[in-house]
């Protein structure tokens, strides 16, 4: 029985521990919140030991891994004090606010057998994953170009009383929000060698940006727009729209389905020259446990099962987080560089 315990109780901890806490081999023994109400509750209804100082915690409870689900700003001394006494890890996205911070963690990792992880859930997406597929196979040929977008409804006016409205604490659209669409784009087309022509700029929000673009850069000409904006009242939550074109055809995918299109037979799984449509429904494999999505259960599976030796780690490591937090930094590096050249006018 692997004995866990959780760094803040949120909704993303919530449903951590729920997931968690349905597998058999696995109790959640420990939670840590500032929140003396949801100390309160929780001591009252999960009969889970409850703390305020998740120092005190690690050092306390007796435990094997523990999942930070904290605002970003606290991830790195979570993180850190976990990784210290051997803990195995899962931190949710993004890894730190800053590469560097990211890279210390990574290095100690390195020095430890711990698995690490990042909640970057869309990498175990059923959909993405057949994209991924796709792509590695080559099968719509050499990428010439990509758009990713991302909306949602999170912030439709102004919340100067959450830490989303600060962007020291992680708040604001792009480390929030735009962070998972970064990452799905490393993992699906790889990391882009610059980060050009970004503009970041609020709708609601005062302090923080609510929408932004960029365009990647890639060697061999290949070059990708990303556009996101969490303060979309059409949306009823978050959607994805992924659209690849290659010299042989285009691939277009949301979380439900994919269509594909092939100037010629591609010899793979059935699919026929022209247009290809797949649901989720003819793909997707069985879990256990359904909260939210599908990946939600496949992400933490993994991580226990890489922790007990039944997975190979690396799929949303520390590693891939880095490299994904490096991506940020040069977003908000070019719109900088934007605004300083006057290029947009707000």
């Amino acid at each position: 029985m692997l004995r866990g315990g959780i760094i803040g109780f949120g909704r993303m901890g919530i449903t951590h521990f729920a997931i968690l806490n349905s597998r058999p081999d696995v109790e959640i023994t420990a939670i840590c919140d500032t929140h003396s109400f949801v100390r309160r509750n929780i001591a009252r209804h999960l009969h889970v030991a409850a703390y305020s100082d998740h120092e005190k915690m690690l050092r306390d409870a007796d435990l094997d891994f523990v999942v930070v689900a904290t605002p970003t700003a606290m991830h790195k001394a979570a993180a850190c004090c976990a990784l210290e006494r051997g803990l195995h890890a899962f931190v949710e996205k993004p890894l730190t606010l800053n590469p560097n911070d990211s890279h210390e963690l990574l290095a100690m990792v390195g020095r430890s057998a711990c698995v690490n992880q990042v909640g970057y859930v869309l990498r175990f997406s059923d959909v993405f994953m057949q994209v991924k597929r796709l792509l590695d196979a080559r099968a719509i040929g050499d990428l010439v170009s990509y758009k990713m977008e991302m909306r949602g409804p999170t912030v439709l006016g102004d919340t100067r009383g959450s830490w989303r409205s600060q962007g020291d604490a992680g708040g604001g659209c792009l480390y929030d929000f735009a962070s998972h669409a970064v990452d799905l784009v490393n993992y699906l087309v790889g990391v882009p060698e610059r980060v050009v022509g970004a503009v970041l700029r609020p709708v609601y929000s005062r302090q923080v940006e609510d929408a932004l673009c960029a365009t990647f850069l890639y060697a061999g000409n290949l070059w990708g727009n990303l556009m996101v904006n969490w303060s979309d009242p059409s949306c009823r939550k978050p959607s994805y729209r992924f659209e690849a074109l290659g010299r042989n055809g285009k691939i277009i995918a949301d979380l439900h389905a994919y269509r594909a299109f092939f100037r010629g037979p591609p010899d793979i799984d059935g699919l026929t020259e022209g247009w290809n449509q797949r649901h989720i429904t003819d793909f997707a494999a069985p879990i256990r446990f359904y909260l939210r999505g599908f990946e939600y259960t496949r992400q933490l599976d993994y991580f226990i099962d890489c922790i007990e030796g039944r997975a190979s780690p690396g799929v949303s490591s520390f590693a891939t987080a880095a490299e994904t937090d490096t991506v940020i930094a040069r977003i908000r590096a070019s719109a900088a560089q934007e605004k300083r050249s006057e290029r947009w006018i707000a």
